[in-house]
């Protein structure tokens, strides 16, 4: 069987349309139970407070109520699927983003969020979805960033053993779809096409999101000069792969996705990019907030890289910048697009303007994962990251160091004032 026949048009579609009946299930029963005013919204907020708790703490949620019975539905102590229980390959998958995480950092900026934005149930979902539950999409990226550190961890950390934060991110997210999918249903029954985007977080959507954190990184990661030999990428695909059947990821749940998977499963992906007017709120908005924390000079960078890493992407990815609206590239980055293009034709070019861009990537990749400390370092769901990431980024979470980055960032705001017209113009 080649690869293209395990992944017939038919098993897509059945992923479209299929959720997590099982959990689906509880939660319904759960929510039928329930006094009045305590309905998905307030779970979803619960269980947001409730992970971010338990991972601080290193233990499995506490099942305290208002969400009690629903934690004690899900088997917490669970050990990992019999084919995941490989540590040495688990070590090596984490070990990946130990060794590149900034770039990774760049890379969920630039990259995986944009092709969740340009999938329009997706789009649709994290719009309302953030707006109802956090009101802020940046809370949103810092539990999405937060969820990559807690995954990965890092070298031989087991970040994925029962109790760890990585198995209780996953087993919680499980849950948290479910509340998602409840709550789109109660807020949004009439404005939801079903025959179209089949149910809210489907199956699909799951694919496409450990695809969006695994396949879509390495892409992304190639485009800043750092290509993942062969073994790094069939290691971080079974990383993954395992937090996918802790979080009832269905193309998960019998075996890991191989990179025999990856062109069937991306072709499809390509499918599915199509704009729409949450998708570019989403961007417009991702990039107005990350571009307030750039120095001064460097305002356009966020958007010039979102150009950058996919201007060359396969299965129609290319698209994205234009289906989604980023704005231009800076004038000063147009030098470094025909650089580019003239490296394909002579390879002398090639070292350098990788040089360059990985300078580039490293500098987003720090102010990001700065920009997550400092907006949400504290509170229910606060972003925080190892003291030895920490430290080999020579990043500084301190409460004064957060403090001195805010006063800069008020002098810069400032000055950059009279130059946008408008506060905060994402232009």
């Amino acid at each position: 069987m080649n690869d293209h026949e395990r992944w017939p048009e038919e098993r897509f579609r059945q992923l479209r349309h299929q959720a997590d009946p099982d959990i689906d299930k509880v939660v319904a029963g759960y929510l039928d139970g329930r006094p009045a005013g305590s309905g998905p919204l307030e779970l979803v907020k619960a269980v947001i407070q409730e992970l971010a708790v338990a991972k601080r703490e290193a233990r499995a949620p506490s099942g305290e109520p208002p969400a009690s019975e629903i934690f004690e539905a899900i088997d917490f102590a669970a050990d990992l699927p019999e084919w995941g229980d490989d540590r040495e390959l688990l070590a090596k998958g984490q070990a990946v983003f130990a060794d590149y995480g900034l770039y990774q950092s760049a890379a969920l900026f630039c990259k995986c969020l944009p092709m969740a934005y340009v999938e329009v149930s997706s789009a649709k979902v994290l719009a309302g979805v953030s707006r109802l539950a956090t009101h802020s999409l940046t809370r949103r990226v810092a539990e999405t960033g937060q969820m990559l550190v807690d995954v990965m961890g890092l070298k031989a950390t087991n970040s994925l053993e029962p109790g760890r934060p990585g198995h209780t991110t996953a087993i919680g997210l499980r849950i948290l779809h479910s509340f998602v999918r409840a709550l789109v249903n109660e807020r949004f029954a009439d404005q939801w096409d079903t025959a179209r985007f089949g149910p809210p977080v489907n199956q699909e959507l799951l694919l496409a999101t450990i695809f969006d954190f695994s396949v879509v990184t390495w892409e992304a990661l190639e485009s800043m000069g750092v290509t993942l030999s062969e073994e790094q990428r069939a290691a971080h695909l079974y990383t993954w792969s395992v937090f996918g059947h802790l979080m009832g990821v269905e193309a998960c749940r019998d075996r890991p996705l191989t990179l025999d998977d990856v062109e069937p499963v991306s072709e499809r992906m390509g499918r599915l990019y199509e704009s729409s007017d949450e998708g570019r709120r989403l961007m417009a908005r991702l990039l107005e907030e990350m571009e307030e924390f750039m120095h001064l000079g460097w305002r356009k960078l966020p958007r010039s890289l979102v150009h950058w890493v996919f201007r060359d992407a396969k299965y129609g990815a290319d698209r994205v910048p234009e289906l989604l609206g980023v704005p231009k590239p800076a004038w000063w980055f147009t030098a470094l697009f025909a650089a580019g293009r003239a490296a394909h034709r002579h390879a002398a070019l090639a070292g350098p303007v990788d040089g360059v861009v990985r300078w580039l990537m490293r500098r987003l990749g720090r102010q990001i994962v700065v920009a997550l400390i400092d907006r949400h370092s504290d509170g229910q769901a606060a972003f925080r990251i190892p003291e030895e990431l920490a430290g080999a980024w020579r990043i500084k979470q301190s409460r004064s160091a957060v403090r001195t980055r805010e006063l800069r960032r008020t002098v810069r705001k400032k000055v950059r004032a009279p130059a946008l017209g408008l506060k905060g113009s994402p232009t």
